[in-house]
Parts: structure tokens; sequence; C-alpha cells
């Protein structure tokens, strides 16, 4: 008996097919500043559903978290995960933080940590970055240097200056 599955014509190709037919296709000749708007509003649409759900059972402030995971089988493939929490995250390495206040109905965007290679090239080379990742290159310097975490302290009010803790 043969031990090879038959696909059927209505089956829906594996995610690993479709990645290894995407790994192989001849590049698109797509503008990538399209492409870029494409993946901003897929971003963005997520983030709005995520504290649009996650304010319907929490009426208060809270931090929207975005973190970005490689898959380790595909290295190509990023995916974004979307979470929202009460208390501000440590920061770490493939991080964005977003802050909702509750009584403006307001989303601050707070920082973003890109991954660590990412961090030690801007950091290394941090008078050669162009002028568009220079935002990103003060996130960077403020997570080496300590002050994104001292930014979540105080939001968690464990910040040495913060009136409830006492020394």
């Amino acid at each position: 008996m043969n031990n090879k599955r038959k696909l059927n014509k209505d089956t829906k190709p594996t995610f690993g097919q479709q990645y290894v037919d995407v790994a192989y296709k001849e590049p698109e000749s797509r503008d990538p500043i399209e492409l870029q708007r494409e993946m901003q509003k897929e971003y963005l649409d997520n983030l709005k559903e995520t504290i649009l759900a996650f304010r319907r059972s929490n009426p208060q402030d809270f931090f929207a978290v975005v973190t970005t995971k490689r898959e380790k089988l595909m290295p190509n493939v990023l995916r974004n995960y979307f979470f929202c929490r009460l208390s501000c995250p440590t920061p770490e390495y493939d991080q964005s933080v977003y802050y909702y206040n509750h009584s403006d109905e307001g989303v601050a965007y707070l920082w973003t940590v890109p991954d660590k290679e990412t961090c030690f090239h801007l950091r290394d080379n941090a008078l050669m970055v162009h002028p568009e990742e220079q935002l990103l290159l003060q996130y960077v310097l403020q997570f080496f240097d300590g002050t994104l975490l001292n930014i979540a302290k105080r939001f968690n009010k464990e910040h040495k200056d913060s009136p409830l803790i006492t020394t």
C-alpha cells in the first residue's frame, strides 16, 4: 500500500508548503512603499482591535504590548503578537509598548526595542544612523542605559521617586 497522502484539489496547502512556495517564487514587482503601507495598516488594525477588546472589560488605564517573534524553522517569517496588560512591562528585545489613557481615550506610543542584533548595531554605529532611524536609536540607547526601565517603574509606581515607595 502506498503511504503517500493524496492531495484533494479542495485541500488547502499547509503553512509550510505556502512558505516554500513564497520563498522560491520570483519577487513581484510591487512598489515597496505600497507594501510598507499595507503592513502598517494591518499592524495598526490589530493594535486597535486589541486595545478596543481589552478596554471593554477593563475600564481603566492599561498598556498594549506588541512582541515580534521570528519563526524558528522559517527565519524569514516574523509574527507580531498583540496583547494588553494593566502594568507597564519591563523593556525587552523585540517589543513595542503603548499606553492607553482611559480618561481621554488616547493611546500614547512609549517605545520600541528591536531585536538584540539591531540594538547592538545601532548603538555601535550611532554616529552613522540614518535620520529616519534616530528615534529608534534613542529608544535603544535608553534601553541600554536603563531609562526605559525607569519609565516602566514610574508607571508601575515602583520608582524610588514614587510616593508609594519609602526608603
